[in-house]
């Protein structure tokens, strides 16, 4: 094994682990079943300088150990949300690894929602949601507090009404017109911390729900101005969340010009277009 005889540099911080490890957990009592799909990636901090610095792997937790723990793990959690798994992860690894200082665990579930059959929830049928991802990171350090950070990825909206995009600055480059009336579509990301103690489900729900209320509701001057209403909804709700973080790209529809066809369009037809888009995100916390 080579050895460093006159290093110039230092390693000051270093992290790895093991992602995209996928889970699904079937949950079976009295005819009914309930699923979770996570996805989970798990990250350490610690004493592994020497693998970097002299290729020394004997305090090194294998990233297969890993996968496996939340396999292992999983079939005897009693966890129904991604934080109470993750707390379970992060205990299981602190405890059978001293050099581990810290861990961080991030996990991402799917949206299954039970199938609705003759009018009745099936007991063991599911369909996907949507394209949203719920998310959870909870991190520890051996000697200190859990850090929670919740959210959702990819949460597709659209409203056809009260919103505009008017007053603002134009010059020789400027071509986008001044409206009352436009679409305003989006997929938003959105994460909060927490502080104390948490309903994690509860808290979740609350948060989601009021965001999505005031996205419905809200007349809209801009993205900016419907996201920040959005995370002050939040933050009143949810007294336990100290701090959220919005991200709102504008998803553009563009008004489709039908007079070549001797057609009128008011406000009806539009191309849904991604590409290019806006992208607006902020962080807002309690003072």
């Amino acid at each position: 094994m080579a050895e460093l005889t006159d290093a110039k540099f230092e390693i000051v911080a270093n992290r790895y682990g093991k992602s995209k490890v996928r889970l699904l957990k079937v949950t079976r009592a009295e005819g009914r079943s309930d699923v979770h799909e996570w996805t989970v990636q798990v990250l350490l901090r610690g004493d592994f300088e020497t693998a970097h610095t002299v290729g020394d792997n004997s305090k090194i937790v294998t990233t297969d150990t890993m996968k496996n723990t939340v396999y292992s793990l999983a079939r005897w959690s009693s966890a129904t949300t991604m934080e109470e798994f993750a707390e379970e992860l992060i205990e299981h690894l602190l405890r059978r690894n001293e050099q581990v200082s810290s861990v961080r665990v991030h996990i991402e579930a799917a949206l299954w929602k039970r199938l609705t059959v003759d009018g009745k929830e099936h007991p063991d049928t599911f369909m996907r949601g949507s394209n949203e991802v719920q998310t959870a990171t909870v991190e520890q350090a051996r000697a200190g507090e859990k850090k929670f950070i919740a959210g959702f990825a990819n949460l597709q909206l659209l409203k056809t009404a009260n919103s505009a995009f008017s007053g603002f600055q134009r010059d020789e480059l400027t071509t986008l017109p001044e409206t009352r009336d436009r679409v305003f579509g989006t997929a938003v990301d959105a994460k909060w911390t927490y502080s104390g103690p948490v309903e994690f489900a509860a808290m979740r729900k609350a948060a989601r729900e009021v965001m999505l209320k005031v996205f419905a509701d809200h007349m809209s001057e801009s993205v900016q101005h419907t996201l920040y209403a959005m995370a002050d909804a939040a933050l009143e709700a949810v007294a336990e969340i100290t701090e959220i973080e919005l991200a709102m790209p504008n998803k553009h529809c563009l008004l489709v010009d039908l007079s070549k066809f001797g057609q009128d369009n008011p406000n009806q037809i539009f191309v849904p277009t991604d590409e290019p888009h806006g992208y607006i995100e902020a962080r807002v916390r309690r003072k």
